[in-house]
């Protein structure tokens, strides 16, 4: 039987003038410290209770008694380390009530008394280790795709429920239940709380970016909804692909995810009207590219080239450079994103990769040819129900002059969009089109 620690209300900020400060300034100031170390407070307190579940709810109960404690004694200097030391007293107070302590210890491997909660944490890279065993327990492909997302936007995001419900447009309770199976698939599966090595570790990894990817694709161009951008997710999976740059500083892909994710989000002010309207990349004004986040993207690039290979993401941040460097539309390098898209169509085969490739192919070329490739890709399967496949098919035809057969595809596309501001553009198109 799993222990379970003591059940936790949902944190309140408290009331009444604690020192110098309100209650209200206390409880929002430890609310939102505890956002900022809630991760590296699950991590630890998973490696001594081996379940991410309770580790959560042991994290949530030290915020508790922070807000039960600081509007009294006051903020510690360090409020970090004092959640993770009270986290982890609780984990230690956990096992050691256990009637199966002695089972309990040989499964963790070690005598937890040799290893007592500090004031403070007093090696920050076996915190990072345990955060870097939380990224890939919470992105096990043992879990659907579905559920790696919200359990990751909730223990590394920290995200609501609520938040992660609105962010993705599904109800609340469905990313609860997704939350909670997800929690009680990793303890019935014995999920181990490791960072794997060799081919388990790749293939591990492959799932932790992919994951990453989908939050911030998910916040950079909304596949429903009102809004054409969450600039929510989008921070909050670049926050992801950073801090797994700095835990794994070896691994090219890490560094090419980051890179990919630094150059799309440059141009993030640019994508939307005054109105929240989409702005095509052609019309963007290059002045509003955030020219910080395009360096820290050409050097996560750099470092992506100097541990390895090309792979999938450095190829897309390499695409993505392109468009960065380019002063104006007309300057892009369409022939070397049209050759970097066929490398990348080798290495990640993928309707969706050739489409994006026709694309480039049809700003170096000429649209003649790059409809016959758009046209090749009609019988996918996969894309039979994707709205940039008659979406780009119409663009081609109504530079072609083919204005009538534009204007249908433009029409299908909006149909197929489940996102608002998408659909009144592609409604827009079609007029456009005659």
């Amino acid at each position: 039987m799993t222990p379970q620690p003591t059940a936790s209300p949902s944190p309140r900020p408290p009331t009444g003038p604690p020192g110098t400060q309100s209650g209200d300034e206390t409880g929002s100031a430890i609310e939102t410290v505890f956002r900022i170390e809630s991760p590296r407070i699950i991590a630890g307190v998973t490696r001594v209770v081996r379940d991410v579940g309770i580790a959560e709810e042991l994290a949530q109960d030290a915020l508790v008694a922070a807000l039960e404690q600081w509007p009294r004694d006051g903020v510690p200097d360090n409020p970090g380390a004092w959640l993770m030391a009270t986290a982890r007293n609780r984990a230690v107070d956990l096992v050691r009530r256990r009637e199966n302590y002695a089972r309990k210890l040989a499964e963790i491997g070690r005598d937890l008394s040799d290893v007592p909660p500090p004031e403070e944490p007093a090696d920050p890279d076996d915190i990072d280790d345990d955060l870097l065993r939380l990224v890939f327990t919470a992105c096990h492909p043992v879990l659907s795709a579905e559920a790696r997302i919200a359990l990751t936007l909730r223990l590394l995001g920290g995200l609501t429920t609520a938040e992660i419900a609105r962010a993705f447009l599904v109800p609340e309770p469905t990313v609860a239940q997704r939350i909670v199976r997800a929690k009680r698939t990793l303890a019935t599966k014995n999920v181990a709380f490791e960072v794997p090595y060799g081919p388990d570790r790749e293939a591990r990894l492959g799932s932790v970016l992919e994951v990453i990817y989908l939050i911030f694709n998910e916040g950079y161009a909304a596949t429903s909804g009102d809004d054409w951008l969450r600039p929510a997710l989008c921070e909050d999976a670049l926050r992801l692909a950073r801090v797994l740059s700095a835990l794994m500083p070896k691994e090219p892909e890490v560094h090419g995810l980051t890179a990919l994710l630094e150059f799309q989000a440059s141009r993030a002010a640019a994508r939307t009207g005054p109105s929240g309207e989409p702005v095509l990349l052609k019309d963007q004004n290059r002045a509003r590219w955030n020219r910080m986040l395009i360096a820290r993207g050409i050097a996560a690039l750099a470092r992506a080239d100097a541990t390895g290979g090309p792979g999938p993401y450095a190829l897309q941040a390499a695409i993505a450079a392109c468009h960065a460097q380019a002063h104006t539309f007309e300057e892009t390098d369409w022939a070397m994103i049209a050759t970097l898209y066929g490398l990348l169509a080798v290495r990640s085969p993928s309707p969706v990769v050739e489409l994006n490739r026709a694309v480039a192919v049809s700003m170096a070329e000429g649209p003649e040819p790059a409809l016959a490739l758009v046209d090749s890709l009609a019988a996918e399967p996969a894309l039979r129900d994707y709205h940039l496949l008659p979406s780009v098919r119409g663009d081609l035809l109504a530079r072609l002059g083919r204005t009538a057969e534009a204007r249908a595809e433009f029409e299908r596309a909006a149909s197929l969009t489940r996102n608002a501001p998408e659909r009144r553009l592609l409604l827009r198109r079609a007029a456009q089109a005659g």
